[in-house]
């Protein structure tokens, strides 16, 4: 059973300052998993977690690294973010990253990790992004490559396991609009 919230997110600097707002309650140890279609807003909401962290270093999509590592710079959780995209495998692919290591003293973000490190932590918090694509929900192609048309996004945090269970995302969602 879990914790849940959905929020509409209007543009790339709300998505990236959702990112900064959850920072605010995450702490060494938590996993983050993050879903959505390619262009959706991980690595957007990811930058915002890391300028909400405080870490060291520009947060990029690290696709062609799979996981890059942000130390803190001041004093709290480093961040670990993960492409999984081309990571075909479950847990066991990944053990060559060596997450489960640094998971106690890291927040780590895992972008792609849906069926594929669940298993490093029995409390996680899942993100959804969700966007409408040209053709769904009414909007035309046309109306989807038009930078003047708002580029909404629907998230879904889903907060999964007992270290989630005293967080209010509900709260936190609000509190944010």
């Amino acid at each position: 059973m879990g914790n849940a919230a959905t929020l509409t997110v209007l543009d790339p600097a709300a998505m990236q300052e959702l990112g900064r707002t959850l920072a605010t309650v995450l702490r060494p140890g938590d996993l983050v998993l993050l879903s959505g279609e390619l262009g959706a807003g991980k690595t957007t909401l990811t930058r915002g977690l890391g300028e909400g962290l405080g870490v060291r270093g520009a947060v990029t999509s690290p696709t062609f690294v799979i996981a890059r590592v942000h130390p803190s710079l001041v004093g709290g959780p480093a961040l670990v973010h993960v492409d999984a995209y081309r990571l075909g495998g479950g847990l066991d692919q990944m053990e060559d990253l060596d997450l489960d290591v640094s998971l106690p003293e890291s927040v780590i973000v895992v972008e792609w990790g849906e069926g594929k490190v669940e298993g490093l932590s029995e409390s996680r918090l899942e993100v959804r992004i969700e966007r409408a694509l040209g053709g769904e929900e009414g909007l035309s192609l046309e109306q989807d490559l038009d930078p003047d048309v708002p580029d909404v996004r629907t998230v879904t945090l889903d907060g999964i396991g007992p270290r989630w269970a005293e967080v209010d995302l509900g709260a936190l969602a609000a509190a944010r609009a």
